[in-house]
């Protein structure tokens, strides 16, 4: 069963300079550590969330150590704070 996780973020500032960085350099590397697609999603002018795909519970909870990793990355690159993060098996949709 498919996977999701959504980390929700604020920041002081938010540029397109800043949203192409972290899409060139940030989602390769969440994709490398094996999802399967994500998104990156602005909410507000100092808010956004990412949304992570993986094929199922198993290969999100494998990437866990490592996201983590990138998320204190993102923290220290950008002026952003992680404010939530939640995770589950996609029900329905398509």
């Amino acid at each position: 069963m498919p996977f999701v996780t959504i980390s929700h973020w604020t920041a002081t500032e938010v540029t397109d300079e800043m949203i192409a960085k972290a899409d060139a350099k940030f989602v390769p590397l969440i994709k490398a550590n094996g999802a399967t697609g994500v998104q990156m999603v602005r909410t507000g002018d100092l808010s956004m969330c990412v949304i992570t795909q993986y094929a199922d519970a198993a290969a999100a909870q494998s990437a866990q150590a490592k996201i983590a990793g990138l998320r204190e990355q993102v923290a220290k690159e950008f002026p952003m704070t992680l404010t939530s993060a939640h995770a589950g098996d996609v029900v329905g949709g398509t």
